[in-house]
């Protein structure tokens, strides 16, 4: 058994259904990603994943416990979370903002340690943010806060990382930048990260891993590579594409079909053809 797993879970938002008999397996230390249209229920299985949803039906299991059943602090030991558009306190410096990430491991008589000063040093530098260490959060850049974010993540130290929409509001260059740190922190530290995107490009090219979701169901799920082809697209996106390597990675890259022309000329966009299986 994985370490994070949905075990038939009904998920839901008072009497509004999201999803039902839901089963998910994050593989370790993968970069898993999901992704699905508006409403498939992606973020609502992230909120389950980071304890912040008790299904109504089924369990989510964190070591094999159920996650309501461990203690908040020793969950954030093992497992942080960016939520979605995240809001710093008023008047916070960076360098207190990250420390925020050591309060799982303090205790009566542990409190602030140099073991704390410098992981949260190490977390700032790895995310290119040291040197803003006095400046205050709120007068950041988007780049800039989700960067902080992250950091006081990774100053928490825990093995599993749930990142909901970290590139949102984000423009070309600070969306791959922010990927880039994720893809980085997975490749050289071993962490499994989850993370929900919106771009399938992005999703394809960063994920060792890919969750595809539509209407509260898993539709496919495997490596990019292995599931990502034009007619998995329409089914999930309701989207005509085609699927090519992508020149940099060779990952599946979604090119949509083109607009028909409105002068009656005889279509030229091809029906669902496919580079890819």
């Amino acid at each position: 058994m994985q370490r994070l797993t949905v075990d038939s879970a009904t998920l839901g938002y008072d009497r509004r259904l999201i999803a039902e008999s839901l089963s998910v397996e994050i593989p370790d230390h993968s970069f898993t990603v999901i992704v699905g249209p508006n409403a498939c229920g992606k973020s609502t299985l992230l909120r389950a994943l980071s304890r912040m949803l008790k299904p109504t039906v089924g369990r989510v299991l964190l070591d094999g416990q159920s996650i309501h059943g461990i203690p908040a602090k020793t969950v954030a030991r093992t497992l942080g979370l960016l939520p979605q558009s995240a809001v710093a306190p008023d008047g916070i410096a960076v360098a207190d903002l990250v420390g925020r990430g050591r309060y799982p491991h303090q205790r009566l008589l542990r409190q602030w340690s140099p073991d704390d000063e410098r992981i949260v040093a190490e977390s700032m530098a790895a995310t290119g943010v040291d040197t803003l260490a006095d400046r205050y959060v709120d007068e950041l850049s988007g780049g800039q806060r989700q960067r902080v974010w992250i950091a006081m993540a990774l100053a928490q130290q825990t093995p599993l990382l749930l990142l909901d929409e970290p590139t949102t509001y984000l423009d070309i260059q600070h969306q791959i930048d922010v990927l880039d740190l994720c893809a980085e922190l997975h490749e050289t530290q071993g962490r499994t990260l989850v993370a929900v995107l919106h771009d399938l490009n992005h999703a394809a090219r960063y994920a060792t891993h890919l969750i595809a979701m539509r209407d509260g169901a898993v539709i496919a799920e495997g490596a990019p590579g292995d599931i990502v082809t034009a007619e998995l697209v329409e089914r999930v996106f309701g989207l005509r594409c085609q699927v090519v390597d992508d020149p940099e990675t060779g990952t599946p890259l979604v090119v949509p079909a083109a607009r028909r022309p409105r002068d009656g000329r005889a279509d030229r966009v091809p029906q669902g053809s496919s580079a890819k299986g």
